[in-house]
């Protein structure tokens, strides 16, 4: 996959770039490529941000700004999913991520807090996705939830069987997986389960299933 995100700080994702399980398939399954608005913006200064129109706080990215970044990557309108971090998105939920995890190729848009010139949502961006209602002050966290989301489902980002089960996927219903217990076995009289000490995989794995929430 193809993954290009476009942000006005490029190196807050270094730290992203060197954990599991974006560091395993990167430069494998997946080819990051990270691009500055600053860099190409058409306004003095690298400017890319300005007052919104009818007054407030804040400052909101300008659709030249970005028009002129999307231009000078792709030469034009690009042909893969262009997905703007927005909290006026559709909820990130675990059968999204499995649905952008099949693309081939996604562009991902950021920016400060709400703050998109809303004709970047309506004609640049052909989806806009939201990690939670709230407000943050970093909007490059959405891109970086999303990015490490999308990492772990593409093939060799977690070992053979880690991904059985895993909570919120269609195998579950959607729904959490299975309680965990570790080593031990019996800690201030709080105990592991006896079936998953027994030993039969068909009554641990009968188990675990009766136990998804």
């Amino acid at each position: 996959m193809q993954l290009d995100v476009f942000t006005l700080v490029p190196h807050a994702f270094a730290w992203l770039t060197e954990q599991r399980p974006v560091a395993t398939v990167l430069g494998a399954e997946l080819d990051l490529r990270l691009f500055s608005y600053r860099d190409h913006s058409p306004l003095r200064n690298g400017q890319v941000d300005d007052e919104p129109y009818g007054g407030g706080a804040g400052m909101v990215l300008r659709v030249d700004v970005v028009a002129a970044a999307l231009d000078a990557v792709y030469g034009g309108v690009p042909s893969q999913p262009v997905i703007a971090l927005s909290p006026q998105g559709r909820p990130l939920t675990q059968r999204v991520v499995e649905e952008l995890a099949a693309r081939e190729h996604l562009t991902l848009l950021s920016a400060r807090f709400e703050g998109f010139d809303e004709r970047i949502v309506e004609h640049l961006a052909t989806d806009a996705i939201s990690i939670g209602p709230y407000v943050l002050s970093n909007g490059d966290l959405p891109a970086m939830v999303l990015l490490d989301a999308i990492a772990r489902r593409l093939p060799g980002a977690l070992s053979e069987g880690s991904g059985e089960l895993e909570s919120f996927s269609e195998e579950l219903g959607g729904g959490l997986e299975y309680p965990h217990y570790t080593r031990p076995a019996d800690f201030r009289g709080w105990r592991v389960p006896d079936v998953l000490l027994s030993g039969d995989h068909a009554r641990i794995e009968g188990w675990r299933r009766e136990q998804v929430r």
